[in-house]
């Protein structure tokens, strides 16, 4: 299998255009998707390939996308919604929330409902407190909707790729930070990375650092520095929120007895906090220190630069983290 050096963006883009080769029943539809080549670029060139039926510019409005590709995906066929940024997630839960992800319990098996609403997720850039969320974990609380969240391009156009084949509905985040970072990525059009399936992106025999999305390069970064002070951490990327898979974290904290968890949301009812919960619960006996927690401020993001950054998790922020468990 080969492999080519591609960015987040361009691995997602190459998911997309093998699956609508593939199928052609996958579809895309959202704000700007077809004409402006995406928001984030992603789907250029798709509007003049494969022409307005498969590309489908939308209003501005996310709960009229969101609906429709329920419907579409009831219908038949495999949208892929993009809605710009997760924020705007916000104003289309009725059509996630209960009928996505509740069609197929509501009908006992009747219907499902297999299609993926792309989002753009993080903090940052100076995009203030309205456009600046991480908010994955409020949708991974309801059964029966995937939520995954790749921390690099190869994961990324595998992850993308069985979530469109999946029969499920999919909230597929896309770390805007992560979309100019590179990676190998293969070029078979069967790349697949399982639903529901965490990875290990760093061994160790010290400290488990459990991560997702943008938090695993702060992860892999922190990891590096410690190794030059003799601290080997292992680093565990849970890939998927829902499907939830712990197997990895378990497996490992019991090796190395401690936990640091790193993400780019904030701290209250958070991923964070539902892995400490867990280890807490399953793995106490194994336990040498508290689980320690890295995430951004509970304060909605400044928009001076300074004071944002301040605000948000960050490499040293994991270091101190680990030392502290250690």
């Amino acid at each position: 299998m080969s492999e080519k050096m591609q960015a987040m963006r361009e691995a997602l883009r190459a998911a997309l255009h093998e699956e609508m080769v593939r199928d052609e029943n996958v579809f895309i539809m959202g704000e700007e998707v077809g004409r402006w080549d995406g928001t984030h670029k992603v789907t250029r060139g798709f509007f003049a390939e494969f022409g307005e039926r498969r590309v489908r510019d939308t209003p501005i409005s996310e709960m009229a996308i969101a609906g429709a590709a329920v419907g579409a995906a009831m219908a038949g066929l495999r949208p892929v919604a993009e809605i710009m940024t997760i924020n705007f997630a916000f104003l289309s839960l009725d059509a996630i929330i209960n009928h996505a992800a509740k069609v197929h319990y509501m009908f006992n098996g009747q219907f499902n409902a297999p299609l993926v609403i792309r989002c753009a997720t993080g903090w940052g850039n100076q995009a203030t407190a309205t456009h600046s969320h991480s908010p994955e974990h409020i949708f991974a609380h309801f059964p029966g909707l995937y939520v995954g969240i790749p921390s690099n391009a190869r994961d990324a156009k595998g992850m993308l790729k069985s979530s469109i084949r999946d029969n499920n509905p999919v909230l597929f985040c896309e770390s805007i930070a992560l979309y100019p970072k590179p990676t190998m990525v293969p070029d078979d059009p069967d790349f697949l990375v399982p639903i529901g399936k965490s990875d290990y992106k760093r061994r160790g025999d010290d400290v488990t650092i459990i991560s997702y999305g943008r938090g695993v390069e702060w992860s892999l970064e922190a990891a590096d520095a410690l190794a030059k002070e003799g601290v080997e951490c292992e680093v565990v990327d849970l890939r998927w929120l829902r499907p939830l898979d712990l197997d990895l974290v378990f497996e490992s904290f019991k090796k190395t007895n401690r936990a640091v968890v790193v993400e780019e949301a904030m701290p209250f009812y958070s991923v964070g906090s539902e892995i400490s919960a867990q280890i807490q619960e399953h793995m106490f006996d194994y336990m040498d220190a508290p689980v320690k927690r890295v995430s951004a401020m509970d304060v909605p993001l400044p928009f001076a630069h300074d004071i944002e950054l301040m605000a948000l998790p960050d490499t040293q922020k994991v270091i101190s983290a680990v030392k502290e468990v250690l």
